[in-house]
């Protein structure tokens, strides 16, 4: 029989599989090996038997001699306004403006959260802090929670498929929109299930792992069968443990306990294994940073969907697009940090704004 969830589409409520927005400060209760330090061997466990040989692998890299970056906790913005809703008058400005246009599209969390997967700044946002780069670079302690926690969550995020607001926009970009390319702050790779072309994928993508030392890129789904190899037994009780967490979903479930979980290093070098997706801390990859502004200097348009732009990685292209003189439409629900900066701001779920303009 299948879930609700498989039904839908909808990734549900154990979807928090990326944690990469978490924080890797482990809760009190986690019984951490009294032995473990952070240049302990990823299989390492919490027994008093002597840890499995592995390949060897280079240490982390030193923290930057920067301070640590700590972001405040995503949630709802304060004193914001939601479930606000432009004038039909406006929508159809707005597509006035961008209808047969060369148009780059930028993507937020807000795109998927009609597929079960959580935004950050939201009405409906969970209060949490990000994990840092420098935290899972630098912590044995926090790589394993942050694989434990991930393999219970990795088939739930799986069922996630593409919204009505993916497959519309794939169906405009084919249609009367000319997309010079939907750049994506999210890690999901919705977009390309629904059909648009081309997508760049900012932050990267969840479904792939890459070694930070050889850059090899392998496929998340490998990783989760070797690491359920790994951990017979969480991997007996799966889904027990998948369950305790979506019962308490901001870091109290019994797998945050798992301070023995195993994890691989890279079979080619040894190296750390971490998603290939952007931590805070991180840069985005040169190249994809490259290829975005590529698209927007081909665009004389840009439309921003669904996100809040309160991080300089997707803000800087709105304000690249203001100093090249190109209109500026946002579609968001809730306040966005380029407001200001919009020729035309629109107000409302985004599914519906480009229900309208399909039909139009």
């Amino acid at each position: 029989m299948s879930t609700d969830s498989e039904q839908t589409g909808q990734a549900g409520p154990a979807a928090d599989v990326g944690r990469w927005f978490s924080t890797a400060t482990a809760p009190a209760r986690i019984d951490a090996p009294r032995s473990a330090t952070a240049s302990a061997p990823p299989s390492a466990t919490a027994s008093a038997s002597p840890p499995a040989p592995v390949s060897a692998s280079p240490p982390a890299p030193a923290p930057s001699s920067r301070p640590l970056m700590r972001m405040p906790a995503w949630g709802p913005v304060e004193g914001a306004s939601y479930g606000l809703t432009s004038a039909p008058e406006l929508v159809e400005e707005a597509w006035d403006l961008l209808t047969g246009e060369p148009t780059a599209v930028l993507t937020g969390a807000g795109m998927s959260t009609g597929s079960g997967l959580p935004d950050y700044r939201g009405r409906d946002a969970v209060p949490r802090a990000p994990m840092t780069f420098q935290e899972f670079m630098g912590s044995d302690l926090a790589r394993r929670r942050y694989w434990a926690r991930s393999t219970v969550g990795w088939t739930q995020f799986l069922r996630a498929r593409p919204n009505r607001g993916h497959v519309l926009l794939a169906e405009l970009g084919a249609s009367t929109l000319p997309v010079t390319s939907v750049i994506t702050q999210n890690v999901d790779a919705l977009h390309q299930q629904a059909g648009s072309e081309p997508v760049i994928d900012l932050h990267g993508r969840l479904d792939r792992v890459r070694c930070q030392s050889c850059d090899t890129l392998t496929r998340r789904e490998s990783l989760h069968h070797r690491m359920l190899a790994m951990n017979p037994e969480l991997a007996a009780r799966l889904p027990e443990l998948a369950a305790d967490a979506a019962q308490a979903p901001d870091g109290d479930a019994e797998v945050d306990r798992t301070s023995d979980f195993r994890y691989p290093a890279c079979g080619l070098c040894g190296g750390i294994l971490k998603p290939d997706v952007v931590f805070f801390g991180e840069s985005a990859r040169r190249e994809v940073v490259s290829a975005a502004y590529g698209a927007l200097q081909e665009a004389s348009r840009l439309l921003v969907l669904g996100s809040s732009l309160t991080v300089q990685s997707g803000l800087r292209f709105v304000r690249a697009a203001v100093k090249a003189g190109t209109p500026v439409v946002i579609v968001n629900d809730g306040p966005t940090r380029g407001d200001d900066q919009a020729t035309l701001r629109i107000h409302g779920r985004i599914e519906d704004v480009l229900e309208t303009w399909n039909g139009s």
